[in-house]
Order: C-alpha cells, then structure tokens, then sequence
C-alpha cells in the first residue's frame, strides 16, 4: 500500500465570512493519530498544500477552479503508477475535489468502477444549478464531474476519455437529502447510478448493502474499481467534524462490514478519504474515531 497525503480544501465554500476550510489539515491530523502504524504503512508522498481562495478565478464557473486542476494533474502523476504497479493506493484528503486527479490517475491503466460513500451524492452540475449566479464548489460536484458532467477543466484528463467512470459502474451509497422535496439535485435519479440512500441501507443492514455492490460490479467482472469515502457519511452524533455533518448516517461498524468487502478484493485500486476538518476537533478525539475504523480495514 502507498499512502498518499492530498491535503486542498480547494472544493469547498467557506462557511462564514472570512472563513477557510480545515480539511487541508486532515492527513497531519489522521498521521499524527496514528494512522500510517494503523494501516502497516510507511514513506507516505506527501503533496504541498495548494493556495486556497474565496472568490472566482477568470475563465471558470469553479471555486478555485485553476489551482484545483493543476493539483489533481499532480495528484494523478501520483496515483498512475501505483496502480501500474498493482499495489494499492490510499489517497487521504483534503476535500471530495481529490476524487477526480485519483481517478484521473488509476484510469491510466484501464476502465474503473466507483463504489460512492458519501452522506450527499455530489451530483451538483449546470443541469440542476445556475453556474452564472454561484461558483460551483466541486466538493458537492465530484459525482457529476466523475461522470462527465461539468466544466471541462474538471472532466476531462491527459491521457484517458471522459468520463473518468460511466453511470452504470457507479454505486453511490449514503445520500440522507435525497427524500427530501427541496433535494438539490433531483436528476440524480434520472441516471444508471445504482442509489442505496442511508435509509435504505440501514434497512438492508451492511452485508445486503456489499451484495448489491457486489452485483453492480460483477456487471463488468474484470474491471478494476475506486472506492471514494466521504467521512459525512457517518452520523454527525459519530463523526461531526466534517464540512456537512447531518443524520441519520452509517453506522461505524456497518461502514466498517461494506468497505471490508471491498478493499481486499485485487479489482480494489484505491480508496480516497475525504472532508475530515481538524478545525472542528480540537482535542483529537474523532481523529482517533477515524484512524480506527481505517486500521480495522483489512487492506492486505
């Protein structure tokens, strides 16, 4: 396994004024917890922390649109050769944005599959948003962008064809607005994605939720996968510090059953880790809670 430290915050608003998101702090944060001893790693490539900026960048609708696109290019010079190599790459942001330059980079060896858990399915794009009026924060875009839907700057990458994965090779598991009548991004269901909101996998409980995944995969039985794991996912009564936190979420030992299932199996290429914000634990506490659940996961 390489563990490799991706540390923007380049995705995200700021929640305030004068605000600036914390999650550039997360790998430090989760090292300083232990995590490299928790998951039999050592020698991690740490990335420089790109500059982040509130306000538009010329030439894109995207919130740090430019500084964003250069940083994952090097991200996916990063990832691309540890999957050439077959072994197993752990990306540890930073914000959901890290998702794109990490599959931008193991697509260089083949066609992906994405296992999605997050608490929001990110699927913002201009079909459902008015880009002209707000700048587009990628942390609630990644999905769409994975897709194909988007900016050009954040869809399309050296060396593969968009989209970095198709809807049908997707899962996304953990979106707790999708029931609601003001639901951002309604056309989500209007696509191929597989959907399993937390409501219903908590109603399936883990094993029925990794059968499902399972299928979708097998669809494609050769075809490596990705595993993007957004920390929202977890109940913010378990895991509040992130940028959203929100409820209900996945249960830690449940999350624990499904990525268990998927990151040993060979197709697994790598799994991102995203939207922890030390800002918002000051004394360590849910750093631990995270380098746990990472270090019970059998990645070898």
């Amino acid at each position: 396994m390489i563990v490799i430290a991706a540390p923007p915050n380049l995705g995200l608003r700021p929640l305030r004024p004068g605000h600036e998101p914390g999650t550039w702090c997360a790998p430090a944060a989760l090292f300083a917890a232990g995590l490299l001893d928790a998951v039999g790693a050592r020698d991690p490539v740490i990335m420089a922390r790109p500059a982040w900026k509130p306000g538009p960048d010329p030439g894109t609708r995207l919130r740090n649109g430019l500084a964003m696109r250069d940083f994952n290019l090097a991200l996916a010079g990063h990832v691309a050769p540890v999957c050439a190599r077959g072994e197993f790459a752990l990306v540890v942001g930073g914000d959901c944005s890290i998702l794109l330059g990490a599959l931008a980079g193991a697509r260089r060896t083949g066609p992906l599959s994405l296992v999605h858990i997050d608490g929001h399915s990110d699927f913002r794009h201009p079909g459902n948003y008015d880009p002209a009026a707000t700048l587009g924060a990628v942390a609630g875009m990644d999905l769409a962008l994975a897709t194909g839907r988007g900016e050009a700057l954040m869809t399309d990458w050296p060396d593969v064809t968009s989209p970095l994965v198709h809807d049908r090779h997707v899962v996304q598991i953990g979106e707790r607005e999708g029931r609601n009548p003001d639901f951002a991004w309604p056309d989500v269901n209007d696509t191929a994605i597989d959907r399993i909101d937390v409501f219903a996998a908590n109603d399936m409980g883990p094993h029925a939720v990794l059968e499902r995944i399972r299928r979708t995969l097998g669809a494609t039985p050769g075809q490596r996968f990705w595993v993007h794991l957004d920390v929202d996912v977890l109940d913010e009564a378990v895991m509040p510090a992130v940028d959203s936190p929100g409820s209900p979420g996945i249960a830690p030992a449940d999350l624990a059953i499904i990525l268990s299932g998927l990151v040993p199996d060979p197709r697994c290429a790598g799994m991102t880790v995203t939207v922890f914000d030390p800002d918002l634990d000051p004394d360590g506490t849910y750093a631990r809670t995270l380098v746990g659940l990472l270090g019970a996961l059998p990645f070898s």
